[in-house]
């Protein structure tokens, strides 16, 4: 049951071959045996996922199932669930339970899908590990050959929901990209992730990070369950003011369409100094895949790429800083007393936020207090309208870009945590599409020499996933990437 993907047991339940019942009670036993040990749920819901599988088990018997009907998903922390509890990975909202739906959630639950519980992920969002979780850290189910011992990280935000889905605890899971959050987990745990154009998901009930970056994307098995997942998820939400008012293409269609007469570009600013031999010899292979199924490969330049990080580590935090302002201990979530207001705001935020969180509210409300604004925050809006329009002009000659998804392959919990600037690097190939708001799709595409995962990332033109999907999946077919992870369900 294990060995179905998404698109296998969605054919098996309408075929009547199983039942979504023992599905998801299948899911949930393995949950139950694994998730003590890789922490990737902050929140289990069996009673409600054994109700939703049975009202599933129901529509089907009667010719109503629907695209998801009877699927047992993940839901990454950040999405409001009714009446199941949404803490963002942080302890100001562990008793936070909301009174209504986030559109994306909704949207899956409309579509028939089984929610198996709340995903673990980065608190509010902010890390590319999954450490900075109050709920503990999450371990990636993949292990090094020559160091089973080691921990390794499943990436972030969305560590939990791409932890799930490799160790084969979800079938799919939803999850968030700000600057890489769906793409860069999606690497690091082997399967395949990603990031809509920003506005073709609703962002309405998502917890909040910097909103104009945040969109909700979903991760799976491969390519085609993503693109199944994605065609439920989004829509345009008029209660949304950046949701994109713009029709849902047949997203699994495209999968099939291949990429013979397309030009893919490769962007030369994207070859960094130190690269690993392996991810360039990767990329190479790649470009081979495309160039055999008929693509025209074209070399461009993205000048301002250099820039992104930088850019991104300013106007990220600064609307940070913003949103975050909400949690004060009065309305909703943890509560510190105080002898006056002021006291109560400063314990209530001191208590709830993590040491990662509280970073970026200081470098966000720094770059937006009097006399730095100018000098940091409107710069970068504007090295953001220039990484923009690098983007415009590439797009102008070619259909697609290929590029590394993570400078590197997953590391260990504890490497590379000395210093955030490290840290933050890992989002070095992920951010410039964030920036520019276009999307962006991780596809597993190989090993390197310790036996873990790498990924290639297609990124395509403003609500062209379509194509992103072709690309992506003429490398997975290409790549052939059948490689599971040590620790999974069904082991």
């Amino acid at each position: 049951m294990f060995d179905f993907s998404l698109a296998q047991a969605r054919d098996a339940l309408r075929a009547r071959k199983i039942s979504s019942r023992e599905l998801t009670r299948a899911y949930l036993d393995a949950i139950e045996k694994l998730n003590p040990r890789l922490n990737a749920y902050i929140t289990v819901t069996p009673e409600r996922a054994l109700a939703q599988a049975d009202a599933a088990d129901a529509a089907l018997a009667g010719g109503q199932g629907k695209a998801l009907t009877g699927i047992p998903l993940a839901i990454k922390d950040l999405f409001c669930t009714e009446g199941v509890r949404t803490t963002a990975g942080s302890r100001i909202l562990d008793n936070f339970v909301p009174p209504y739906e986030s559109t994306v959630s909704a949207n899956l639950l409309r579509d028939g899908a089984v929610f198996l519980g709340k995903a673990n992920l980065d608190e509010f969002a902010m890390g590319s590990s999954n450490m900075t979780s109050a709920f503990g850290a999450v371990e990636n189910p993949w292990k090094r050959r020559a160091d089973a011992t080691a921990v390794l990280v499943p990436g972030g935000s969305s560590g939990g929901s791409a932890a799930a889905v490799a160790a084969r605890l979800a079938l799919g899971a939803t999850a968030t990209d700000t600057g890489g959050s769906i793409r860069q987990p999606a690497s690091f745990c082997g399967i395949a992730g990603i990031k809509p154009t920003y506005g073709r998901c609703s962002r309405w009930g998502v917890v909040a990070f910097a909103s104009s970056l945040d969109q909700a994307g979903p991760v799976a098995r491969n390519v085609e369950d993503c693109a199944i997942l994605l065609g439920s998820m989004a829509g345009f939400d008029p209660k949304d003011s950046t949701s994109a008012d713009r029709a849902v293409p047949d997203f699994a269609a495209a999968c099939a369409r291949g990429v013979k007469g397309l030009r893919i570009g490769v962007p030369a600013e994207y070859t960094m100094d130190g690269m690993s031999s392996e991810i360039l010899e990767l990329w190479r292979r790649g470009l081979g895949w495309l160039r055999d199924a008929g693509a025209e490969i074209v070399d461009v330049s993205l000048p301002h790429t250099r820039y992104g990080l930088a850019t991104y580590y300013i106007v990220a935090p600064a609307e940070a800083s913003s949103n975050l302002a909400r949690y004060d201990g009065v309305r909703f979530g943890h509560r510190e007393n105080g002898e006056d207001l002021r006291d109560l705001y400063e314990r209530t935020r001191a208590a709830g936020f993590g040491a990662e969180v509280k970073r970026r509210i200081m470098i966000g409300t720094y770059v937006l207090s009097a006399g730095y604004y100018d000098a940091y925050y409107l710069r970068a809006q504007k090295i953001r309208a220039l990484i923009l329009r690098d983007f415009t002009n590439v797009f102008g000659r070619v259909d697609a870009l290929l590029t590394p998804t993570t400078p590197s392959a997953a590391f260990a919990q504890g490497e590379n945590m000395e210093d955030p600037i490290t840290m933050y690097l890992n989002d070095i190939f992920t951010v410039p599409a964030s920036m520019a708001g276009i999307p962006g799709m991780s596809v597993p595409a190989g090993l390197d020499a310790q036996g873990l995962p790498l990924g290639l990332q297609v990124l395509g033109k403003p609500f062209d996933e379509e194509t992103v999907f072709s690309v992506a999946a003429t490398i997975e077919r290409a790549a052939g990437f059948t490689t599971l992870p040590a620790i999974r369900a069904g082991a």
